[in-house]
C-alpha cells in the first residue's frame, strides 16, 4: 500500500501549458461559442418548441463547462503559487475573458427572467426536467426585474456606487497597519498577522491585540460608519423601494432560494439556545483557570497546558477514509479518487495561498482540493471538512453544471457532515486529554460559525431598520453591544470597546445578510448527524440522496422528501441538542 505525501496537485488534465497553441486554441474555442450563442438573441420567441428550448442550455452548459475548466486552470495556478507573475498575468486574462463572455451570453438570462409570459415559461418549464427548479428559482427574479434599461442604469450606476464604496472600505481597512509590542519590539502587522494573537495563550497579548485592532476602527468610525449606512440605504432604496421586496432580509432569501419562514425559525431557536454557549464558556473559564472569561479570551485555547499530538500526513489521510467508509463505501471511493488523480495540493510553500478550500469544476471533472497540513489535529478536521465538499461534488457528478453545486445554505453540509463522522471516529481511539483538545476547538468552532452569525444576522436585521428610520453611528454601535450582551449574558464580560466590532466584519459590507448561511449549513449538518445517530444505516440512503441533488431543488422541498421539516424549529432544535450534548460531554472530562 503505497504512502500519501505531503505534494502538489497535477492540473494537467484541465489544460495544456498556457503558452501552447493548443491553450489558445481552447480560448478562441470558447470566443465562438459565445459569438455563435449571441445569434440566438433575434430568434428568441416564447412560443419556441421545448426542443429549440433545450438546445440553447445545453449550448449555455457547453460554454460554462469549457470556460470553467481554463478558468479553473488559472485560479488553481495562482493559488498554488501566488508570487508567480506567470500565473497573476493568466489570472487577471481569464477573469477578463470570463466577463466577456457571461456579457455575451447575459441576454439570454434577462429575456427567460422578464420577457416572457408565464404561460409559455410554465410550458417550458415543464419539459426541462432537472432544470426545472433552477429555471423556476430565476423566474422567481422576474416580479422584481426592472426594463433592460433600467438595469442598464442601474448596473452603470453601480459601479460608481455601491461597488465604489465596497472598494473603498476595502481599500481603507486592508491598508490599516497596526503596532504591537511582542517579543520585546513593536512591530507593524496587518490584521491577518496580528488576529494570530487573539488565539495566544498570555491573557495580556489577547487584550492587546483586540483592542490594537479595535482602536485603529474606532478612530476611523466616523468614515467607515457612513460607508456603512449609504449601502444599507442602498439596499433599501433599490430593493424595497424600486424593485419592491418585502424586507431587506427577504432578497437575500429568494437568491438562496430560501422561504423567510424557515429563517425565522432558525434565528429563534438560535437566540433560544444561546445559554448552551453560555454554559461552555463559563466551563471554558475553569479551564483557563479564570473566574469568567472576557470577550478578548474568547477564542483562547482552553487546553493549552496539554500538549497537542502531531499527526502524519498519511495516517491522517487514512483516518478520513476510514470515516466516511464507516458510514458509506461510496463515500470513501469519492475521496480516494480526489487523491488517485493528484487533485490535492497539500505541501506548505512560500507563495502558496492560505487556508483551505476546494474547487469544483465540471461534474465531470473530480474536484480539486488545497490544505496546508502541519500535523496538527484542526488540520485533520480541515482534511476532513474539504473533501467533504468534494465528495459532495461527486455524488451531484450526473447533474448539469448550471446545477452540480448545492444552494449556498446546503453548500456546508456534506464538508460538515464529515468533521462529525471523523470526530465519532477518533473519540473511540483517543486518550481523554486529547478529546479536551479536540472538543474544547470543536465548540469553539460551533460558536463561531452557528451562534456568532446568527447573532450577526439578529444585528443587521436591526441595523437595517434603525439605519432606513435615520440614526447615528453610535446608536448603531449600541445596537451591536446590546447584541453582544443578549448573546453572551453573564457567561462573558462585554467591554464598551466591542461595541465598534460590527464595523470590522466585512460581510456586513460586501454582502448584506449572508451570514445566516453559515449558521444554516451548520445546524443543518448537526440536525442530519442526530438523525443518523438514532436511525443507523437506514439513514444513509437519505443522505447520499440529498448530496445527489446538488443544486437541482429548493432546499425545502428536497429536505421534505425525506421527512425533514426545516421551516420548523424543531427541526434546527435537534442540532442544538447536539451542541448541548458536547458541551456536557467536555464537562465530564474536567
Amino acid at each position: 500500500m503505497s504512502e500519501y505525501k505531503l505534494d502538489k496537485w497535477d492540473l494537467s488534465e484541465l489544460t495544456k501549458d498556457p503558452k501552447s497553441p493548443a491553450f489558445q486554441k481552447q480560448i478562441h474555442e470558447i470566443e465562438a461559442l459565445a459569438k455563435k450563442f449571441e445569434k440566438i438573441k433575434t430568434k428568441l420567441d416564447p412560443k419556441m418548441s421545448s426542443k429549440k428550448f433545450m438546445d440553447i442550455l445545453h449550448n449555455v452548459e457547453e460554454i460554462s463547462e469549457k470556460m470553467s475548466r481554463i478558468g479553473g486552470y488559472a485560479s488553481l495556478s495562482y493559488s498554488a503559487d501566488t508570487q508567480s507573475d506567470e500565473a497573476t498575468s493568466l489570472m487577471t486574462k481569464m477573469s477578463k475573458l470570463g466577463s466577456e463572455i457571461s456579457n455575451k451570453i447575459l441576454f439570454f438570462d434577462l429575456w427567460w427572467k422578464t420577457q416572457i409570459d408565464d404561460k409559455n415559461a410554465k410550458r417550458l418549464i415543464k419539459d426541462s426536467g432537472e432544470l426545472s427548479e433552477y429555471l423556476n428559482h430565476k423566474r422567481l427574479f422576474a416580479k422584481y426585474a426592472l426594463s433592460e434599461p433600467e438595469e442598464k442604469i442601474i448596473n452603470t450606476l453601480d459601479v460608481t456606487g455601491i461597488s465604489a464604496l465596497v472598494k473603498l472600505y476595502d481599500k481603507m481597512t486592508s491598508a490599516y497597519q497596526y503596532k504591537m509590542k511582542t517579543g520585546g519590539k513593536i512591530k507593524k502587522m496587518t490584521r491577518e498577522e496580528i488576529i494570530n494573537f487573539i488565539r495566544s495563550t498570555n491573557p495580556k497579548i489577547r487584550e492587546t491585540a483586540y483592542k490594537t485592532i479595535l482602536t485603529k476602527y474606532t478612530e476611523n468610525k466616523g468614515v467607515i460608519g457612513e460607508i456603512y449606512q449609504n449601502i444599507v440605504l442602498n439596499w433599501k432604496d433599490e430593493g424595497i423601494e424600486i424593485r419592491g421586496y418585502d424586507s431587506p432580509i427577504s432578497m437575500r432569501n429568494i437568491g438562496n432560494d430560501v422561504d423567510d419562514k424557515t429563517i425565522e425559525s432558525l434565528l429563534t431557536v438560535c437566540r433560544k439556545n444561546s445559554p448552551i454557549f453560555q454554559k461552555f464558556f463559563l466551563h471554558k473559564a475553569k479551564m483557563l483557570k479564570m473566574k469568567k472569561l472576557r470577550r478578548y479570551d474568547l477564542y483562547a485555547p482552553a487546553a493549552a497546558n496539554i500538549k497537542e499530538k502531531n499527526y502524519q500526513y498519511d495516517k491522517s489521510v487514512r483516518l478520513v477514509f476510514e470515516s466516511l467508509r464507516r458510514f458509506s463505501p461510496k463515500l470513501e471511493e469519492y475521496a480516494k479518487k480526489v487523491f488517485n488523480e493528484k487533485h490535492v495540493d497539500s505541501s506548505i510553500r512560500p507563495g502558496k495561498r492560505d487556508g483551505a478550500f476546494c474547487s469544483t469544476l465540471t461534474p465531470k471533472i473530480t474536484p480539486y482540493v488545497l490544505v496546508n497540513f502541519t500535523g496538527k489535529t484542526r488540520d485533520v478536521f480541515t482534511l476532513a471538512h474539504e473533501l467533504g465538499h468534494a465528495v459532495h461534488s461527486q455524488t451531484a457528478q450526473d447533474r448539469s453544471i448550471l446545477v452540480q453545486d448545492a444552494p449556498l445554505p446546503l453548500a456546508e453540509t456534506a464538508s460538515t457532515f464529515s468533521e462529525l463522522l471523523l470526530y465519532d471516529n477518533l473519540s473511540d481511539k483517543i486518550s481523554s486529554n486529547e478529546k479536551k483538545i479536540m472538543l474544547s476547538e470543536k465548540i469553539d468552532d460551533l460558536y463561531a460559525t452557528i451562534m456568532r452569525q446568527a447573532f450577526f444576522t439578529i444585528f443587521e436585521v436591526a441595523a437595517h431598520e434603525q439605519i432606513g428610520q435615520g440614526t447615528t453611528i453610535e446608536k448603531i454601535s449600541n445596537t451591536y453591544l446590546q447584541n453582544l450582551k443578549e448573546q453572551f449574558g453573564n457567561s462573558v464580560i462585554i467591554s464598551d470597546d466591542f461595541a465598534i466590532e460590527w464595523s470590522c466584519i466585512p460581510h456586513f459590507y460586501h454582502t448584506p445578510f449572508y451570514c445566516y448561511a453559515y449558521s444554516f449549513g451548520n445546524l443543518l449538518a448537526l440536525s442530519l448527524f442526530q438523525r443518523y445517530k438514532k436511525e443507523g444505516s437506514s439513514f444513509v440512503p437519505s443522505y447520499l440522496s440529498i448530496l445527489e441533488a446538488g443544486g437541482a431543488k429548493k432546499p425545502e422541498k428536497l429536505l421534505a422528501e425525506y421527512g425533514f421539516d426545516i421551516g420548523s424549529q424543531k427541526f434546527w432544535q435537534e442540532g442544538f441538542d447536539y451542541v448541548q450534548n458536547q458541551v456536557k460531554a467536555l464537562s465530564a472530562l474536567n
